[in-house]
């Protein structure tokens, strides 16, 4: 598959089947995701493979739920974190991307480089998971702390974001993009 294909049409799936992945397919995701960009190589990313169901099912207890016009509402992703057969969870090393050596922010982005780089990481892994044919979302409306907890996160480290993995068991559908002039310029912001 080549590279603008996977971009065009990987969508967010929630729903994956129960079959399981093997091993080679899974250590061919993880592989992409390591060998994304970083801030001066700092590599900042840490990738938790979570296949137990009642992690899982903690886990999936940290997303934040909607609030609609009659309510709160599940978060429609939930149930995917339970059922897909694998759910990864980004984790990075805080106080090094984007830092100098000792933590010092190296940017007037402060210390939060590190959400670049984990995002380059998760992009890497979803375009290889969609190239492999399964199907992810990326979910970050979520407790972080809680989640760091469940999974012993330790100190000097935060969780960033996760997805589920699985076969897709529904038709993504196709949303419609901005045209280039909308979001290009060329110079100047606005021309």
């Amino acid at each position: 598959m080549e590279v603008l294909e996977a971009i065009k049409n990987r969508r967010s799936i929630r729903k994956q089947k129960s079959d399981p992945i093997d091993d080679e397919t899974l250590e061919k995701i993880l592989e992409s995701a390591r060998w994304a960009p970083s801030w001066a190589n700092s590599q900042c990313w840490r990738l938790v493979v979570v296949r137990d169901k009642n992690i899982k099912t903690q886990l999936s207890d940290t997303l934040f739920r909607f609030q609609r016009p009659d309510g709160p509402a599940p978060n429609p992703t939930a149930q995917a974190v339970i059922d897909a057969p694998v759910l990864i969870v980004v984790c990075a090393e805080l106080n090094r991307s984007g830092c100098r050596p000792g933590g010092e922010p190296a940017t007037d982005k402060g210390g939060n480089w590190y959400m670049f780089d984990t995002a380059l990481a998760m992009q890497n892994l979803v375009l290889e998971a969609h190239a492999l044919g399964l199907g992810t979302v990326i979910i970050g409306a979520f407790d972080a702390e809680k989640a760091a907890e469940i999974l012993g996160v330790p100190e000097g480290f935060c969780v960033v974001a996760m997805t589920p993995l699985g076969y897709s068991d529904q038709e993504p559908r196709t949303v419609p993009r901005k045209e280039l002039p909308e979001i290009v310029f060329y110079d100047r912001f606005g021309t």
